[in-house]
């Protein structure tokens, strides 16, 4: 028979400390959004070179991004380095590890939406004595972000949901590394697990809430 005393009210009063430590989550995949997207479009803008060396490498940093997992990414940025005399905090390791895997997956939904933008609207952008610049400024960015728009809202909630393993590497501010230690102290492993999976859920859903609000707000034309 089932033998556990849940003690909820104990969980309860932690609450500020969780919410504490899910501001720090959603602050630190917001982050690695960021740094990813530049990232991924200066890889994607790579991946179009003529340049051999620039392309290759581009290509690589995909590659290896989408076939390796992003613990094992996160553990050489931790353990990997710390070997070769390099040490990093454990929130640089989370934040460049996520940020890596986050560029390499955005780089590869930029190069789709590229190949969705028809040809002929560079050209005539071009025609109409527009720069390169202007052009993808102008025309094809904006076509670019209404095909992506999507995919970089899921890709923000599987950052929010990776920055759980900062755990592994010592992390204990986020909502996972807090989660832990008020399970180590008190052993009441349920009831703080149950609480911070509700809130990583709810963080998810308002990011998609918020996503869906503003592509209708975007792209309502």
């Amino acid at each position: 028979m089932l033998d556990y005393s849940f003690h909820w009210r104990q969980a309860f009063r932690a609450l500020p400390e969780m919410l504490s430590g899910a501001w720090v989550t959603l602050e630190t995949a917001a982050l690695t959004m960021i740094l990813g997207t530049l990232i991924a479009l200066l890889l994607t803008v790579m991946r179009q070179l003529r340049n051999p060396f620039l392309r290759h490498f581009a290509n690589t940093w995909v590659s290896i991004a989408r076939n390796t997992p992003s613990l094992f990414q996160i553990y050489i940025l931790y353990f990997g380095l710390g070997t070769l005399g390099l040490h990093v905090s454990s929130w640089f390791a989370l934040v460049a590890g996520i940020t890596f895997n986050n560029a390499g997956y955005l780089a590869e939904n930029f190069r789709g939406g590229l190949k969705a933008v028809p040809d002929t609207q560079m050209r005539a952008a071009r025609s109409l004595g527009m720069s390169a610049f202007q052009a993808y400024r102008m025309i094809i960015f904006p076509q670019l972000l209404r095909i992506v728009f999507h995919p970089l809202s899921n890709q923000m909630v599987w950052a929010v949901l990776m920055t759980s393993l900062g755990v592994v590497v010592g992390l204990n501010n986020d909502l996972t590394g807090v989660t832990q230690e008020l399970n180590v102290k008190t052993f009441r492993t349920f009831e703080f697990f149950a609480i911070a999976a509700v809130l990583y859920y709810l963080i998810s859903k308002t990011i998609v809430i918020v996503a869906r609000l503003l592509a209708w707000r975007l792209f309502r034309y």
